[in-house]
């Protein structure tokens, strides 16, 4: 399969064609026999646009629903004042639209497509009216969250699919480069992120996710919202940035010092890309989720600051930045070529300074390929 989600003219980037979303329900809909269910339901959202190619501007509180069920051909239930938006739709030649008109019960009307005492997997962000509104009129049936039921739906990309994500890794790096060379002190952690956010754009980027700029200490907490606080010299500075680029992910982070670090900053940072690295080498065919995450976690362990790394190793990435598999003990899903994920371990002194190193990687045939590459070592800014 060739191309993006999103409308060719961008870079390199071609569009997915219907036969590539009408592949991509088919082998869902296998999936879903495979695993017991009687079929899928998916409302808009990333699995609705990665299925059909159709993401809706707004999403209201009417029902808009893809039915797909092994063996039957795949029914995209949407409203009438919609349809001509989604007939626009790449997927849509593989699909057939049945729509529904104001004043009309639109659950009855998905009713008659499904198994009225099955079990059907449905996309998380399907609204709760919906699912009760399908409850009501199929009292025989049962319902799954795709996560917990398909969990590794869409982890596995294509060709296409990483090279848009390589594409998106490369963008995040040429960010990376620039930011570096923009001056961090006496500015607050807000510029440098909106910054970010620019040299994102500038990238390539259509959608920016999240910006995070943690200097000092606001950098031991993890997921802290660019604020006020002025970098100050001295400081370790947490940068964390991502988004979609021709629809699919970016998600990287280097930590900076303003200045030369001390000894310790410098002891911190090089165990976090110690560990990294051991995450990364931990990464081939066959071997199980947690294994990255112990790999990862017992170089900080090793070194006294195992309780100071409180989150887990990595998330899947693909058409959202966050997304099955997840690097994390407990997690035994075996790596798969092609599966797509950060190995992102990090140290977090609280009232002091945090570090946190971050590259996607993906699965290869005998081992695994970061699709970050600026340097891991410390690197100091002005």
């Amino acid at each position: 399969m060739t191309g993006s989600s999103t409308p060719a003219g961008r870079g390199a980037a071609a569009p997915f064609t219907a036969d590539d979303y009408r592949a991509r329900m088919e082998r869902a809909a296998r999936a879903a026999a495979d695993a017991g269910l009687a079929g899928l339901l998916v409302a808009p959202g990333p699995d609705l646009a990665w299925l059909t190619g159709y993401a809706p501007t707004a999403v209201t509180e009417r029902l808009t629903l893809l039915v797909l069920a092994a063996g039957r051909d795949p029914v995209l239930v949407v409203p009438t004042l919609e349809a001509p938006d989604a007939e626009k739709a790449a997927g849509a030649p593989a699909l057939t639209l049945r729509d529904w008109t104001d004043g009309k019960d639109p659950y009855a009307a998905t009713a008659a497509l499904l198994d009225a005492t099955g079990t059907f997997g449905v996309s998380d962000n399907t609204w709760a009216m919906h699912l009760l509104g399908l409850q009501k009129a199929l009292p025989g049936t049962s319902y799954a969250s795709l996560t917990e039921a398909l969990p590794m739906l869409r982890a596995v990309k294509d060709e296409a699919e990483l090279r848009l994500l390589a594409a998106a890794g490369a963008a995040a790096d040429a960010t990376f480069e620039e930011i570096r060379k923009v001056p961090f002190g006496g500015r607050r952690e807000s510029d440098v992120a909106a910054d970010l956010a620019g040299l994102l754009r500038r990238s390539g980027h259509q959608q920016v996710d999240f910006t995070i700029v943690a200097s000092g200490p606001n950098g031991a907490n993890p997921h802290h919202e660019a604020g006020d606080r002025v970098i100050e010299r001295g400081d370790m500075v947490v940068l964390d940035f991502g988004g979609l680029k021709d629809g699919y992910g970016s998600d990287t982070s280097r930590t900076v010092h303003v200045g030369e670090p001390t000894d310790e900053e410098r002891r911190v940072h090089d165990i976090v890309r110690e560990a990294q690295e051991a995450g990364f080498r931990a990464v081939r065919p066959g071997v199980a989720c947690q294994e990255v995450d112990r790999a990862a976690r017992a170089v900080i362990a090793d070194a006294g600051y195992g309780e100071y790394f409180i989150h887990r190793t990595g998330h899947g990435i693909g058409v959202t930045t966050h997304e099955p598999p997840y690097m994390i003990e407990g997690e035994e899903q075996p790596l798969v070529p092609g599966m797509c994920f950060s190995v992102e371990p990090g140290v977090y002194l609280p009232g002091r300074f945090g570090v946190r190193i971050e590259d996607i990687v993906t699965v290869t045939e005998d081992g695994g390929r970061r699709l970050n590459d600026t340097p891991r070592e410390m690197v100091t800014v002005d």
